[in-house]
């Protein structure tokens, strides 16, 4: 009809209202896929940092186990080391163990000494009297060994006794069995001369290191003994001095040096060698000098052991810590895995 309005598409009021619904619709679907999309897009982010922490786990636990592993070589090397070492000192205590055995067992036999001695020392669980022979109650440090044993000479293998009725005794038991001679110094009879054995002004000759008695430590009931024994002698450090100071006094101090030499009274020199370097006085130095070798041996091979047991501990202490840190690494490799499969999906 004339004047009414026309649709030049020929849509009808029906299609145009399916087509509103479709077109809400599809703006439905839209903004759901963008809250998708966002929402994909948040968790691959996630996901995404999940891997980038997984990847700084997986490095930080391979530099952990790189870590343990270089220190589990360094305790391997270190007990090792230690294993060697112990091996050595208790090589090396077994050969000073037998020969301080031996050592004593010559002292305990008295060997060196004369028969007559050796047969008086071996009464001694008899006669408790007998204290011992010199060279058994005195102590000297090994630079002045040489020039102690010179001024004692024979009289290093006397027998100190309790008193004269024990030294009468075994006298006695030496001539009933024919066994030889023997000199004993009973310390209730002993006594040294009043008389001072040489002037004071010759302490400040040059070389000059003082009475031999003074070089000499022992109990204090030795002490009147060995000041018997000792008190005459004069210690000088080299024979040049000792010739120079003898010829200053007119040949009348017993001297001896530092390396043996003996000058006596009247102008006599004695000097050379010693033939037997297994000296009494040296042995008894060798005993206590091995004795002092073997104790430092057992605390060395005591460290040792001590410091391998700390090791091993360390090293199971390590490989709980290793064990811990495959754990790690298996977890963080199937975390980075999973992250992988999430942003791949």
């Amino acid at each position: 009809p004339k004047g009414q309005c026309t649709n030049p598409y020929g849509w009808t009021k029906s299609m145009l209202e399916q087509n509103k619904i479709r077109k809400a619709e599809l703006n439905q679907k839209i903004l759901a896929n963008k809250t998708q999309y966002s929402s994909a897009e948040e968790e691959m982010k996630r996901e995404e940092e999940l891997l980038k922490a997984a990847k700084k786990e997986l490095d930080s636990a391979y530099v952990a186990k790189k870590e343990l592993l270089r220190n589990a070589d360094i305790k391997r090397q270190d007990i090792l080391s230690l294993q060697k070492e112990q091996q050595e000192k208790q090589k090396n205590y077994h050969i000073i163990d037998s020969k301080l055995e031996t050592v004593k067992n010559m002292a305990e036999r008295y060997e060196g000494y004369s028969q007559s001695i050796r047969r008086v020392m071996e009464q001694k669980k008899q006669e408790p009297g007998v204290l011992g022979v010199v060279a058994d109650i005195i102590r000297v440090k090994e630079k002045y060994i040489t020039a102690v044993e010179t001024a004692l000479g024979g009289n290093i293998q006397n027998i100190v006794t309790e008193d004269e009725h024990v030294a009468k005794r075994m006298i006695q038991y030496l001539k009933k069995n024919r066994l030889g001679r023997a000199t004993f110094l009973p310390l209730t009879t002993v006594t040294p001369k009043k008389e001072k054995p040489f002037r004071d002004e010759i302490l400040e000759e040059d070389g000059v290191l003082g009475n031999v008695a003074s070089k000499v430590d022992c109990d204090e009931k030795y002490k009147l003994i060995i000041e018997y024994l000792l008190g005459r002698f004069l210690l000088v450090d080299t024979i040049d001095h000792a010739m120079q100071i003898s010829k200053k006094y007119q040949y009348r101090v017993r001297i001896v040096t530092l390396e043996g030499e003996y000058l006596s009274p009247g102008g006599s020199i004695a000097g050379g060698a010693f033939k037997n370097t297994g000296n009494l006085l040296g042995r008894k130095r060798e005993i206590d000098d091995l004795t002092k070798r073997l104790e430092e041996l057992k605390k060395t091979i005591a460290s040792c052991k001590e410091r391998s047991e700390e090791i091993r501990t360390a090293q199971e202490l390590a490989m709980q810590d290793m064990e811990k840190v495959r754990t790690d690494l298996q977890e963080q490799y199937l975390q980075q895995n999973t992250a992988r499969m999430n942003i791949e999906q």
